[in-house]
């Protein structure tokens, strides 16, 4: 049956076929994301989605598909297939959007309907990706050698998802966007298909009854235990990679790049994992035994990874910001990625032809074989991945989670190495006698599993340099989504950290922005009854919204559950206890997906979000996002937006600004200054086309009023003392800026630029020279503002005072 001379150009074939697969996953979560929202729910819908579409289809073909076919033909049928519908669903996924945000609800039913949205666009391709693998082994028999053969296999699948991870995140998506990725996915899949086709025309197959194969299900003794053992290894390889990046994303900093990376270096293990298990396959007497202490070995090995990342790679002496060039730094975040993650990760890729191996007996259907341990393994990779990241962290934490698939491992080796023998030539007692010690070599590992430094969970990628910082870290703390710390200084300074920097803090320049950012919204739209609020943070900017008297009906949009628990308890003072406010409605949830399903019509939304480099926040600063934004305003209602100068580059600043300005033609910005410097911005726009109008002398009106006493009071605690103080802050708006902002990059769904952008700037410091940029070009605007000659001679002159910080 076998052609041993077509072997190594399979290979190439499913090196191919791996490279596909990974850019379209990248492609198809990205857009999805978009779709049914970035969620810890929507993400695990959509995860486990695509993988049970994957261990459908690796069963279903054995029993679908005649093993009389040619297996070759097969293959490439499957290939075509796959790029088929990646252009299909290139095309269909608008028509999807537009479907799913007309009938999404809340509650259990919008799960649901979430599900069938993943579902119809997922399953068909991963049905048929599930699939490849075991219509190749039909090529093969279930010999020592055939069986190695499959194991190479595997690897070469997953040496192509290595390239295909590496070429989507830092080149197809950066460079191009979804619509390129994909059809570089679709040649890669027509080539592939060519080849097999090719290989097939010189290539002759036995039909089923012509071969010495028995049609009935054959299995080897004892092979539930491994189909056992193989899920057991699944869900600690799953869950580990879950918790891994997300602790590894806090010291590399969790963009784009660095989820591509860690997700490179992982398969790279597995990859060399799976290539020393195929060779291992055909060679040892005791195939089993071997994928045992595999797993007793993966203790060993997670609890290296523990302590690497728990108690070594925070407190290298690395400083991000040394070094202008970020390649640099993507090359040290390679080195300790391999340093922390390699060693595991090859033991599970060895694990899947070694299990293999230990269930392969020669007369089986090779599809069956490799389908039913393909569907084990990835059966326990969904359970763990889903398992890791809505429920153990969360519950447990990472420092348990570890301790606790360490545990699995180590049970999932000894359902293998303290079987009872089958043969004489097993009896032996040594066998045994070492598992047990091994087992008990593991359980002192697992209790000195170190857990995550507060530093690590704080300042992130800058954690070594903050070690002898007189912070107190009064909470620390992991949820679904993110890691959360509050730490107080020696002055008395609240921060509050999440991606592992702090996002807000009590100090003057953060309070300024935040509460500037929540008062010009409600100040500026004629009649702010209902808004929205996106993302809590500490809950300032929602705070400075809250006490404004007109404000009847608020709602903060936050993914993370954790954070609003977390500022309500450290952070009540400073953002007039916001979240106990009756008025004021949590909603859990990806903003994006709120406001793009929402019914309902706002009289002002504002966006702080976090930092645009962090991977899924550029969602939110899309054209596409902003013009639903306006569409849900009421006549009159304006959006505000956050955007940060610091860790940051004239690239991604240009890209937020100028897609702003594309969405809302009137935009204005606000400037934030800390020692006369540039430090963040914000930018104001308003539904409808025409100019924007802000009458000075009728927004100090209201502040005049008994009522508005504690906006005022907020407005004084930040040094604004009048209406004029506040509007004094202006930078500039679109007219003015249209030279700058020429060549910036559009921030669109189908490229989502900014987050590559900003991806390169977040080890930069670079906002005095942006901001001074952006004055050039300032104007004082005759008609932007209303009110009496004394009130707009101030204005004038207080805006000058902002020009003069510059020179």
């Amino acid at each position: 049956m076998t052609s041993r001379r077509v072997l190594p150009a399979l290979l190439l074939l499913f090196i191919g076929s791996g490279c596909a697969a990974l850019i379209y996953e990248i492609v198809w979560f990205q857009l999805l994301q978009l779709v049914v929202g970035s969620s810890a729910i929507s993400l695990g819908v959509l995860l486990g989605t695509f993988m049970g579409g994957m261990c459908l289809g690796s069963l279903a073909l054995s029993f679908f598909v005649p093993a009389r076919q040619h297996p070759l033909r097969v293959y490439a049928c499957l290939e075509l297939g796959i790029g088929l519908i990646g252009l299909l669903a290139l095309v269909g996924m608008p028509l999807i959007s537009n479907i799913y945000t007309s009938w999404a609800g809340s509650g259990v039913a919008g799960l649901v309907f979430r599900g069938v949205i993943a579902g119809i666009c997922l399953l068909p391709p991963t049905l048929l990706m599930g699939a490849t693998l075991p219509a190749i082994s039909r090529w093969v028999e279930t010999t020592p050698e055939g069986v190695s053969w499959l194991g190479f296999f595997y690897g070469g699948n997953i040496a192509g998802a290595v390239l295909g991870s590496v070429l989507a995140g830092f080149y197809l998506l950066r460079v191009f966007d979804v619509s390129i990725a994909t059809y570089v996915a679709v040649a890669i899949n027509i080539a592939v298909a060519l080849g097999g086709f090719a290989l097939a025309r010189f290539t002759t197959h036995k039909p089923v009854d012509s071969m010495d194969m028995d049609p009935g299900v054959r299995r080897a003794s004892g092979a539930v235990s491994v189909y056992i053992v193989i899920a057991l290894s699944g869900f600690t390889a799953l869950a580990a990679e879950v918790v891994w990046t997300r602790l590894l994303s806090l010291l590399f900093g969790a963009t784009t790049y660095t989820f591509s990376l860690i997700l490179a270096v992982f398969l790279f293990g597995l990859g060399i994992g799976s290539t020393v298990g195929s060779v291992m396959s055909s060679r040892v007497a005791r195939p089993r035994a071997a994928l045992g202490w595999c797993q007793v070995g993966l203790c060993v090995c997670m609890a290296w990874t523990a302590y690497v990342v728990g108690r070594s790679l925070p407190y290298w002496p690395i400083n991000p910001s040394a070094v202008a060039n970020p390649w640099i730094n993507f090359q040290v975040d390679v080195v300790r990625a391999l340093y922390a993650v390699l060693p595991a990760a090859i033991l599970w890729g060895a694990s899947f032809p070694l299990a293999l191996a230990s269930v392969a007996e020669r007369g089986q259907d090779p599809a069956k074989l490799v389908g039913g341990v393909y569907a084990a393994n990835t059966v326990g990779a969904i359970i763990g991945s889903l398992g890791a990241s809505l429920l153990l962290v969360a519950w447990i934490g990472s420092l348990h989670t570890q301790q606790v698939l360490m545990v699995v491992a180590a049970v999932a080796g000894s359902i293998l190495l303290l079987a009872p023998a089958t043969d004489d030539a097993q009896k032996s007692w040594w066998p045994t006698a070492a598992a047990c010690a091994a087992i008990i070599v593991v359980a002192l590992l697992v209790r000195n599993v170190p857990g995550i430094p507060n530093v690590m969970v704080a300042y992130g990628r800058y954690a070594n340099m903050r070690v002898n910082d007189s912070a107190q870290y009064i909470y620390v703390g992991e949820g679904m989504t993110a890691s959360v710390a509050v730490s107080k200084l020696s002055d008395g300074v609240l921060n509050y950290h999440n991606a592992g920097k702090v996002q807000a803090s009590s100090e003057p320049q953060d309070m300024r922005l935040q509460r500037m950012l929540g008062h010009m919204t409600t100040l500026i739209p004629p009649n702010a009854k209902r808004v929205v609020v996106i993302g809590c943070g500490a809950g300032v900017t929602a705070g400075a919204v809250s006490v404004d008297p007109v404000v009847t009906n608020q709602t903060i949009a936050e993914i993370e559950p954790l954070v609003p628990k977390v500022v309500s308890e450290y952070f009540g003072e400073h953002n007039f206890n916001v979240v106990r406010n009756p008025k004021v409605h949590v909603r859990i949830d990806d903003a994006r997906h709120y406001v793009m399903t929402s019914k309902e019509k706002f009289d002002a939304i504002t966006s702080d979000p976090l930092d645009p480099w962090v991977k899924g926040a550029a969602m939110l600063y899309t054209r596409e996002f902003f013009d639903a934004a306006r569409q849900h305003l009421n006549p009159g209602g304006v959006v505000t937006l956050f955007v940060q100068l610091y860790e940051s580059n004239t690239a991604a600043v240009k890209s937020e600004i100028g897609t702003f300005f594309e969405a809302f033609p009137n935009g204005i910005i606000w400037g934030n200054t800390n020692n006369g410097q540039g430090y963040d911005l914000v930018l104001l726009g308003q539904a409808g086309d025409g100019p924007i109008k802000i009458d000075v002398d009728a927004i100090q009106a209201r502040l005049n009023r008994p009522e508005y006493a504690p906006v005022v009071k907020s407005m004084r605690d930040i040094g604004f003392n009048s209406a004029v103080d506040m509007f004094s802050s202006y930078a500039g708006r679109a007219t003015d800026l249209k030279e700058w902002l020429k060549d910036a990059s559009i921030n669109r769904d189908r490229n989502l630029r900014l987050q590559y952008l900003a991806g390169l700037g977040l080890n930069l410091y670079e906002s005095g020279p942006i901001y001074s940029e952006i004055l050039r070009y300032r104007k004082f605007p005759d008609d932007l503002f209303i009110g009496s000659p004394a009130t707009i001679s101030a204005l004038r002159a207080g805006v000058q005072r902002g020009l003069d910080f510059r020179e």
